[in-house]
């Protein structure tokens, strides 16, 4: 089985909202960061690996398999989790438990989003109420009819040349966005298929979860 068709689920500490419940399948990696191990416990999922210093967590999990980090380190247990589904072949990502929380790790998972793409991967963010994944250089994301309500696109760093968005509310064509000006906020859906597309840099794509995350991601893999 190739890993990079299936997905890597990285689940840190989140309210345990049923709609963002992991459902993997045969193939895919559940990682537990840190206090992501009791979410998933009251979840009823077993992860396949757990890791993270456990300082938020408050014990050391009782599982097979497991990777205590250092409390002072470079990398946040997310950001290892990520490293160690990337060695593993994965490079679909869903990071569940990385909003809402304190901002700087909000941020900075919103910045690791960017990363992956780096990385030849892919990843959403989910949360409550809300949905993000970032596309760049060449990359293109389709929404399917059934999306309502809200989207903005934003650059995440620099600019991002020959954006397009079409389908929305208010369309875009080769249009330069910048990081300076938040020109793509709220846009929004209209019942159509719609899509962003970017040909040099990159982009955050930020949606309303309606409650059918997992319903709408087959159709949301950049291409």
């Amino acid at each position: 089985m190739n890993p990079a068709s299936n997905i890597c689920y990285i689940v840190g500490a989140m309210s345990l909202t049923p709609d963002l419940r992991p459902y993997p399948l045969q193939g895919d990696y559940v990682i537990a960061a840190d206090r992501g191990f009791d979410s998933l416990v009251a979840y009823g999922v077993k992860p396949d690996l757990a890791v993270g210093d456990f300082d938020s967590l408050g014990h050391r999990p009782n599982h097979p398999n497991v990777i205590q980090l250092p409390a002072e380190k470079d990398d946040t247990d997310m950001v290892y989790a990520l490293r160690k589904g990337i060695d593993l072949g994965y490079r679909r990502f869903i990071l569940l438990g990385g909003l809402g929380g304190r901002l700087e790790h909000t941020l900075g998972n919103l910045q690791l989003l960017d990363w992956l793409t780096l990385h030849g991967a892919q990843g959403f963010l989910a949360g409550e109420k809300t949905a993000v994944t970032c596309i760049r250089d060449g990359m293109a994301i389709t929404f399917p009819p059934s999306m309502s309500g809200y989207l903005s696109v934003l650059c995440s760093s620099g600019k991002a040349e020959g954006v397009n968005l079409t389908g929305l509310k208010y369309p875009l064509s080769k249009y330069t966005l910048t990081s300076d000006f938040p020109l793509g906020v709220s846009n929004q859906f209209l019942g159509t298929q719609a899509t962003v597309s970017v040909e040099k840099g990159s982009l955050l794509l930020i949606w309303e979860d309606k409650g059918d995350f997992y319903a709408q991601l087959p159709r949301l893999w950049a291409k």
